[in-house]
């Protein structure tokens, strides 16, 4: 009787660095000094990508390969998350931005092509918000915003209301000064990544292990804190990789904004998987990563490229760029 067959384990995949746009002349492909800071990034599903550039209170547009466009859109200042609305809530307008001075803005371009003023206003609370995502809960669409300040989950209705969900987005077994970083819609889930907040202050803390990713209902309910510590550093960036993104195929995507690595965990068990790597073999490390998406498959955008907005020198450049499989 012949043995069993041997079968190894899928080689693991290695990946290509594209740096597309970068705000100083020789520092990517192309060059546009609007792009200070880049953070949150978001695709039109039938066009371009939205990048929230956080040093100069804009929104750049690229396509696939970096390439500018003409729109640029003025927003409230410090802008961080972004999102697209494909409804008619919201005041109907296709992005929305969160900003660290405590402001929602939105963008409609039939009330104002190149500005996305405010609809909403948190400085009263001293709100600082840090992440936007864009989800459902009961049939109704809402927007959640990360306020680190207040180490909470702000709600927004479809009429930019602040509400109340019963599940409120608490996870008792988090540390005192963990706060609400990042914060990522996947399918009916809302991923929230958890970082150290500075003592009186308003920044994260980087270092190894600190970060946490907890998964929560629409409603705010907690289903499962996911990963604690290891190495995550600072998280932010949130991605699930499609079913063709080779060995890390429907991994969920953590990048660091502490160390600039981005490490893959299985969904269910929170298992890491792996850490994004180099054809040599190294750790791919992009300075001061902040947003990861993959692309809408449109404009040189692929479904499995991840592509990545960074703001390397400690958040005083710019960067967006590509990460494709080898």
């Amino acid at each position: 009787m012949a043995p069993p067959p041997v079968v190894m384990p899928p080689a693991t995949t290695l990946f290509n660095v594209s740096k597309l746009v970068g705000d100083t002349a020789g520092s990517a492909a192309q060059t546009d000094a609007k792009l200070v800071n880049a953070w949150g990034i978001a695709f039109n599903p039938a066009g371009f990508v939205w990048v929230a550039n956080n040093g100069s209170a804009t929104s750049t547009l690229y396509d696939g390969n970096g390439v500018p466009q003409s729109l640029v859109v003025a927003t409230p200042p410090a802008p961080t998350g972004i999102v697209y609305n494909g409804s008619a809530d919201f005041r109907a307008s296709p992005f929305l931005f969160a900003t660290e001075s405590g402001k929602i803005a939105a963008w409609s371009p039939t009330a104002d092509r190149t500005n996305a003023p405010a609809v909403v206003d948190g400085a009263a609370a001293q709100a600082v918000y840090k992440g936007l995502a864009i989800a459902t809960w009961n049939n109704a669409n809402y927007l959640y915003a990360a306020d680190f300040h207040n180490n909470r989950v702000d709600v927004f209705d479809a009429g930019f209301n602040k509400v109340t969900l019963a599940g409120a987005f608490r996870d008792p077994a988090l540390p005192a000064n963990y706060a609400p970083f990042g914060i990522q819609a996947i399918g009916d889930r809302i991923y929230i990544a958890y970082a150290q907040r500075e003592s009186g202050g308003d920044d994260e803390v980087a270092g190894a292990g600190l970060g946490a990713v907890d998964v929560f209902d629409t409603g705010g309910n907690l289903l499962k804190q996911l990963a604690m510590g290891g190495a995550l550093n600072a998280p932010w960036g949130m991605a699930l990789a499609p079913s063709n993104f080779g060995s890390y195929s429907g991994k969920l995507l953590v990048g660091n904004f502490g160390d600039g690595r981005i490490n893959a965990y299985d969904t269910a068990s929170g298992a890491m998987a792996g850490t994004l790597s180099k054809a040599d073999g190294s750790a791919i490390v992009i300075d001061g990563l902040w947003g990861i998406a993959f692309g809408p498959g449109v404009n040189s955008q692929p479904t499995n490229t991840l592509f990545f907005a960074a703001g390397p020198g400690d958040e005083t450049h710019g960067l967006y760029g590509r990460i494709d499989m080898r």
